[in-house]
């Protein structure tokens, strides 16, 4: 039953389509239909109206032309009154009328020829017939009978030169056109009749002429008395109209017939073909006025041919009708297929559903591999950093550090999958803290140590002095960019060296701008034998020229007056607020083939198969390197040449870490330099200017005067006084306590050679103690060079913290300490001891960690392994002063645990009484999270729990009391208020 109800239904919907569809194609029949209706009668006025434009425009064309021939007759009119009645004798004859209106008939086209005819009265017939040997004729040339008056022509153009002595008075409507032009003073015209010569259809034009002295307002009775002849002149009608038409545009498309319609009910044609009423559905009639009011003229105009049906009137209601099927049937196909819409929707639902499940499950997944790995990792990094506080020699520490190092490069590597993942979902964010910059590019450094030192590289690192200490910004991103590019350039580079450098990029700008104006010192090099040497770190040639010794010492001379210039004046709000660094990673490797440079940013992509095959790696670092450096505003480019080497350069911005940030610049500094060399001096003997540059670098960060000079004899010269410190004219000055040599000015004679001269020097009084002898070497191997007189050996690459602990070694000083370090861990100390603290992990080796960062500073620390133990200790009126909670715990993890603690606390808060009147505090233990998550998902849910702070495993101390000290020390001044 519910099939047939379905079915039947089916059939229902599917006639109602059908049924729509047809009364949508009669709609849009009819409305095409009635569209082309309307556009024809459009099309229909636009012709009728461009009809009357063209008849309205050749009527008064023809009137205008008409107009100016009627003047120039009234204008000879003038001239016989004037030379023939005003002169005596008079000027005028046959001859000189007959060939002036000859010589001006271009005025008058449109007439076939003037005539003047005298009025002569009966009285006067016989003597002016006498004067004139001819005898006056009527129009068939017949003497003419006797009658009141007469006007026979006396003056003729040569074109009608047959009319002479005919009487115009002799016919009867030529006669009644005469009397009434006279009484009116106005030019009269004839009805149409043909013309003697031509035989074309045409009308005289009357004019009277008068007598001297006539008044402008005389009556008719004056006019008649004052007329003295009458000037006539034939219009050829035909030919007057056939000429107008040639001129105008169009003539082709429309047909004229100019009528004399006085007499309405017998129209007389004077131009053109009668056709009967009705022929054409279309047709205009304009009124022609030709000057004389008796008589109306009027000239019809009518298409040729009958006006066509307009294209657009055709081709739009069928485009209309097109779309309007087009559209039905796009509806009747919607409609059809709704059903399976429908299912498909259904579907696409249920694999969104699927989707989202296995996106969450991928979440999971990477939380919980990245728990699983960094649980491990906290425990060897916690356990280094114990390892590193107790008393090791060089070497130990020396293992500690690159172990720790590489802990956190693996954590690095973790932490680059899930970045590529969060940039492709576009949920990578930017943290902005505080950093020491030099320390992050010392840990860098020490991280390929070992690597650079196998393959006898030097892998070295110089910051501007430009360059603020700390700076704000994500130092674990930046390390990320940093660690990528030297790995890169250690892992393809197999002689030469790795240099990293930072400057500001205004000041980088100035340099390049400044060495624009030297001429050929760009890539100047010293030429040994057959070998050419560049002034480069280690001598070889560089893909950037611009990376020279000439630019480098430019650096260091502008970085001077720069710093002048700023500190002579304001400083631009800008540049107060922001840093940009632009920091270059140069090497001297096998370079990128230009064929394959294009690619260098695609993800998984490398030059070619082989290089993964001999140097490893996925190809992956450097898309990731130049999306974060988006990130910090600035943009990453390269500089490439096969053999030669690479130069990888990108820009960041940075903020300034004012003092006014509320934040302890010194507990963001990773590794704490002895402040007990400030004030030393070291001679350095190098070679390299851009390599005696980068130790004096490091020196100087630990507060050593150190004066590079080019041989050995130059240090010895300086220490016995012939050129430095023990010269009578600056007694004060100190004497110098180190030597510092490279490999490339030491050899077992300068072994000898050079602790012989300290000891004579120093038995001769140039000097009071001999200065201790440190060899810097680039590898292991190196060190049988040294000899037996070399104090110390320092292999490269250099980091302040491994000189710093060499030379206390070498110096018996013993382990100093920073004095503001000290004063800081006093501090630490205050705030913290006896801070009762509770830690919850199921991982014994996190919380041995945990407590013994805690206990260092005075803190009693109680550790329990469950949520529930946590839960036990934690009921109201404990003693802890905060707790660290661990997020993945089994039985009760660390969310539902704080979710009860919570709950525990709003119960107390509300059954505790008052003391003496006073509102208790309310009671909330700070709670801070300890999971290895760095899902987005386990920060939201720590929030959402109720938990105060958040700290990622691996941890740091530093990570640890700084996150106990922003909750503990507010409870304590709010206590003891």
């Amino acid at each position: 039953m519910g099939l047939a109800a379905v079915a039947e239904g089916d059939r229902r919907w599917w006639w109602n389509r059908n049924v729509i569809m047809v009364l949508w194609m009669m709609l849009s029949v009819g409305f095409c239909i009635g569209l082309h209706c309307h556009m024809r009668t459009e099309s229909l006025r636009k012709a009728e109206e461009t009809l009357t434009s063209m008849c309205e425009e050749r009527a008064r064309m023809l009137q205008e032309q008409f107009a100016v021939s009627v003047n120039h007759v009234h204008a000879l009119a003038i001239l016989v009154s004037t030379f023939h009645y005003q002169k005596n004798p008079p000027a005028l004859d046959q001859v000189t009328f007959a060939n002036y209106a000859a010589r001006t008939s271009f005025e008058r086209p449109l007439l076939n020829g003037v005539a003047y005819a005298q009025r002569v009265a009966h009285a006067e017939r016989e003597l002016f017939e006498n004067q004139q040997g001819w005898m006056i004729k009527t129009m068939k040339r017949e003497p003419s009978p006797v009658q009141d008056e007469y006007a026979p022509v006396i003056y003729s153009q040569e074109t009608i030169s047959y009319i002479e002595a005919l009487d115009m008075m002799s016919g009867e409507e030529d006669r009644e056109n005469i009397l009434r032009a006279r009484a009116t003073g106005k030019a009269v015209l004839t009805r149409p009749f043909r013309l003697l010569e031509s035989n074309h259809l045409g009308v005289v034009l009357t004019f009277p002429v008068y007598l001297s002295g006539l008044p402008a307002d005389a009556t008719a009775e004056e006019r008649v008395k004052a007329t003295a002849g009458y000037l006539g002149g034939a219009f050829d009608v035909e030919s007057l109209v056939e000429n107008l038409l040639h001129q105008l545009a169009g003539n082709q498309e429309i047909v004229v017939t100019v009528y004399d319609v006085t007499n309405t009910s017998e129209p007389l044609t004077m131009y053109g073909v009668h056709l009967p009423d009705g022929h054409m559905s279309l047709s205009h009639a304009s009124m022609l006025d030709f000057g004389d009011p008796l008589r109306k003229h009027q000239m019809k105009c009518r298409y040729r041919k009958k006006p066509p049906v307009s294209l657009s009137s055709i081709t739009t209601p069928s485009g209309i009708f097109v779309i309007c099927m087009l559209v039905g049937y796009i509806g009747y196909a919607a409609w059809s297929h709704y059903d399976n819409v429908k299912e498909d929707f259904r579907k696409m639902e249920e694999l969104k559903k699927q989707a989202e499940a296995a996106d969450v499950a991928k979440s999971q997944f990477l939380a919980t591999v990245s728990h699983e790995i960094r649980t491990p990792m906290n425990g060897v990094l916690g356990m280094l950093d114990m390892l590193l506080d107790t008393d090791l020699n060089l070497t130990q520490k020396d293992y500690a550090q690159t172990a720790q190092v590489c802990g956190r490069a693996l954590i690095s590597l973790i932490n680059e999958v899930l970045d590529r993942a969060k940039i492709e979902a576009g949920k990578l964010e930017i943290e902005s803290v505080p950093f020491d910059l030099r320390s992050i590019l010392d840990d860098v450094i020490s991280l390929f140590s070992a690597k650079s030192r196998e393959k006898g590289i030097e892998l070295a690192v110089y910051v501007s002095d430009r360059v603020p200490t700390i700076l704000t910004g994500d130092p674990g991103r930046f390390r990320q960019i940093i660690t990528n590019l030297v790995g890169n350039s250690v892992k393809f580079t197999e002689r030469g060296h790795v240099f990293v450098q930072v400057h500001l990029a205004e000041h980088v700008k100035m340099v390049i701008e400044a060495k624009t104006g030297l001429n050929g010192h760009a890539n100047e090099a010293n030429i040994t034998s057959a070998t050419t040497v560049f002034n480069t770190l280690s001598g070889l040639e560089v893909a950037n020229s611009r990376n020279t010794c000439e630019s480098f010492k430019m650096l260091l001379s502008h970085g001077a007056s720069l710093s002048c210039t700023f500190g002579s004046g304001s400083v631009p709000e800008s540049i107060a607020d922001k840093v940009t660094l632009m920091v270059s990673v140069e090497d001297t490797g096998i370079g990128i083939p230009v064929h394959a440079q294009d690619r260098v940013f695609t993800p998984f992509m490398q030059a070619d198969s082989s290089t993964s095959r001999n140097y490893g790696g996925t190809g992956i670092g450097l898309s990731i390197s130049k999306c974060l450096v988006e990130l910090m505003g600035g943009k990453m480019n390269f500089t490439s040449r096969p053999h030669v080497g690479s130069t990888f350069t990108f820009t960041a911005v940075l903020q300034k870490c004012g003092k006014s940030s509320g934040v302890d610049t010194k507990r963001s500094l990773s590794e704490v330099l002895p402040a007990c060399f400030r004030g030393m001096r070291a001679i350095l003997v190098d070679r390299q200017p851009v390599r005696a540059a980068v130790t004096k670098y490091h020196l100087r960060r630990l507060g050593i005067i150190t004066e590079d000079v080019r041989t050995i004899n130059e240090a010895l010269y300086t220490v016995s006084g012939q050129n430095g410190y023990l010269n009578s004219s600056q007694p004060g000055k100190q004497q110098p306590s180190i030597f510092l040599i490279e490999k490339d000015s030491w050899d077992s004679k300068v072994d000898f050679h050079i602790q012989n001269q300290l000891l004579q020097r120093k038995e001769a009084g140039h000097m009071q103690d001999v200065p201790k002898v440190v060899l810097l070497l680039t590898t292991e191997s190196e060190k049988t060079r040294a000899g037996s007189h070399a104090d110390n050996i320092i292999v490269k690459p250099l980091r302040a913290s491994t000189i710093a602990t060499c030379f206390q070694q070498m110096l018996g000083m013993g382990k100093c300490q920073n004095k503001d370090i000290v004063d800081n861990s006093a501090s630490l100390r205050g705030m913290l001891d006896g801070k009762n603290i509770l830690v919850v992990d199921d991982n014994k080796v996190n919380l041995r960690v945990a407590g013994a960062a805690l206990k260092k500073y005075g803190a009693k620390v109680e550790c329990v392994e469950s949520g529930k133990s946590a839960l036990s200790l934690l009921q109201p009126a404990h003693k802890f002063d905060a707790c660290f909670m661990d997020v993945q715990m089994p039985e009760m993890d660390g969310f539902e645990a704080t979710r009860q603690i919570r709950i525990m606390e709003s119960k107390a808060n509300k059954e505790a009484p008052p003391e003496d009147g006073s509102v208790m505090a309310k009671r909330h233990l700070p709670i801070l999270a300890m999971t290895a998550d760095v899902i987005q998902a386990t920060y939201e849910e720590c929030a959402k729990c109720g938990m105060d702070g958040y700290v990622s495993k691996p941890f740091e101390e530093a990570q640890l009391y700084q996150a106990v000290a922003k909750f503990v020390v507010p409870q304590q001044i709010t206590g003891s208020s």
